[in-house]
């Protein structure tokens, strides 16, 4: 058995487990561990599992609920930081940390345990259309975006997610529903994990796409449901901002 000492956070109703772990700290983790703790009946729950490494820098793992590995998380990278400033007891506001998509910087201003943050996504990269959607965009993890229609019925949304991942070998899918020129509001399956209440790299591709088809602009807020976030495009260059809240310490006994 062992205990694992861990923080829970959301950033707009996208939840993580974060264990913040020592350079040198040898590998614990693994894709039925991090199922188990992620279960929402009958472990922790959450929609991920991130695995913030402290050294002379900071790394970021993400395991999605079903335990496979996910490049990059927007909310997530959020969550991890503020972890990170709290177990450490920094004051700091601006955090670099290296992931499977790349360095990303994040700004945090925190007030004891939630704040605002803003996180340099790097470039979307707009990939070849396929039938059915309207783009397909990558930000270091894959995306199809959907307009979506009040008829389809959540279970009709499943299935036309699990089609259009499927076709390019998988991804998120984001159904959107323009509100304005600077307002969209989407609903999002996520690979690894279904529905969820809130996705940051989805709504950089969501604005990204969109932005391309001339349906938005370049500044401009993504409803989620589970809260609003803000993507700002600068080019190909995205900028992720949105809130983050601790919910509570979690001691862990994995059997």
């Amino acid at each position: 058995m062992a205990l694992r000492n861990l923080q829970k956070w959301h950033g707009a109703g996208n939840d993580f487990l974060v264990d913040v772990i020592e350079q040198g700290t040898a590998p614990w983790w693994n894709p039925e561990l991090a199922r188990a703790v992620c279960a929402r009946a009958t472990g922790v729950g959450a929609d991920g599992l991130l695995v913030a490494t402290v050294g002379s820098e900071v790394t970021m793992e993400l395991y999605n609920a079903d335990g496979s590995m996910a490049e990059m998380s927007g909310n997530g990278i959020r969550c991890l930081a503020a972890a990170v400033r709290r177990s450490t007891h920094a004051n700091w506001d601006r955090l670099e940390v290296e992931t499977a998509a790349g360095r990303r910087t994040v700004s945090l201003s925190m007030d004891a345990t939630s704040g605002w943050g803003s996180v340099d996504m790097g470039d979307v990269t707009l990939h070849e259309d396929i039938e059915g959607a309207l783009g397909v965009a990558d930000l270091g993890n894959p995306h199809v975006v959907v307009m979506d229609e009040a008829r389809w019925t959540k279970s009709r949304c499943e299935q036309i997610a699990a089609d259009l991942a499927t076709a390019v070998g998988g991804a998120n899918v984001e159904f959107v529903t323009l509100v304005g020129p600077d307002h969209l509001s989407i609903r999002v399956v996520e690979r690894g994990v279904g529905w969820t209440l809130a996705c940051g790299t989805g709504s950089c591709a969501s604005v990204a796409v969109t932005h391309r088809l001339g349906l938005t602009g370049h500044d401009v807020i993504v409803d989620n449901p589970g809260g609003e976030l803000r993507v700002t495009l600068d080019g190909a260059r995205a900028t992720l901002s949105g809130p983050v809240q601790f919910v509570a310490n979690v001691e862990w006994l994995e059997s």
